[in-house]
């Protein structure tokens, strides 16, 4: 780590940033069918779940939401849809960034570790049918909230009709949180933000390597964050563990990395990613009057007075 290139851990650092902002941005946009929003409270709600995320893994899913549609008096479960979208889209960005590396962009990757390669091939063609299905029933379900309304009502046949009116009420309100994607032409530009996103994250992997002198091409660094999605799934605390052994394995395995020049790197590239978030996550957190007991019981399953969606 001392021998690190500080100019490119601040560089990394600086694109942490830049995430997060793009993050905020396009949430604002999946958002926008459902009411107006502020830019700021967007970002604040994105770095506060996220921060929450780091040390109960998950929790930040339901807690960004909930918060944001307090503030900004929107449906929650309206609210609590686009963050399943945002999943969907970072899904879709992933993929194509895999199949941009798999077209145009490989440089011996297949030879240096065949094994593995043919792994991340095989999981990548298993997985892509599975989430652009999501996708399609996703743009589905938003063309048709009444319908979707309709249909779950019938559950009256088997369920008390209290719970059957309050099911489908849930269906309805979360496939209008889904009405960004009910014109293509806002899906495709959905999947633009969350294509610049990704490629953000690819970068900030690209600058860490290179800090450290490990000599990582531009293509191998989509093929690394599609490997560290894999790792982040990993139920951990903060994330640790899982991406950690994903950007070694990558690095050692693909491109002959240094076992150590290649643990530093992974524990640097967690590091300018879950510090500068948690710090700032805690901060909002105090100036909101908020604790992180409040925040797990928020994450219990909350919700705000609902109000008409406007489209």
């Amino acid at each position: 780590m001392k021998a690190a290139r500080p100019d490119m851990l601040l560089l990394a650092l600086a694109m942490t940033f830049v995430m997060y902002l793009v993050r905020a941005e396009r949430w604002q946009y999946l958002l926008e069918p459902l009411g107006a929003t502020h830019f700021w409270v967007a970002f604040r709600t994105t770095v506060i779940g996220f921060a929450a995320s780091f040390v109960v893994p998950r929790s930040g899913e339901v807690l960004r939401p909930y918060l944001l549609a307090r503030r900004e008096q929107l449906p929650a479960t309206a609210a609590f849809a686009t963050i399943i979208l945002e999943r969907m889209l970072d899904f879709v960005a992933v993929l194509l960034l895999l199949g941009a590396f798999y077209l145009v962009l490989q440089s011996g990757e297949s030879e240096a570790a065949p094994r593995l390669y043919q792994a991340i091939s095989l999981g990548a063609l298993a997985i892509a049918p599975v989430g652009i299905g999501i996708l399609i029933a996703m743009f589905v379900m938003a063309g048709h909230p009444e319908r979707l309304h309709a249909l779950v009502l019938k559950a009256e046949r088997i369920l008390p009709t209290r719970v059957a009116h309050a099911v489908a009420s849930f269906a309805r309100t979360f496939a209008e949180g889904l009405a960004v994607v009910r014109r293509p032409s806002r899906l495709v530009l959905a999947i633009a933000w969350s294509v610049v996103l990704w490629l953000a994250i690819a970068a900030q992997v690209w600058l860490i390597s290179y800090a450290f002198g490990i000599v990582l091409p531009l293509g191998g660094a989509c093929l690394l964050t599609a490997m560290l999605v894999v790792g982040v799934a990993v139920p951990t605390p903060g994330g640790i563990g899982g991406t950690h052994e994903a950007l070694r394995l990558g690095l050692t395995s693909f491109y002959g990395a240094d076992n150590d020049a290649a643990v530093a790197a992974a524990i640097l590239q967690h590091a300018v990613n879950f510090v500068p978030v948690v710090l700032f996550g805690l901060w909002f957190i105090t100036r909101d009057g908020l604790s992180m007991t409040r925040l797990r019981e928020i994450s219990a399953g909350p919700e705000p007075e609902p109000r008409e969606v406007t489209s």
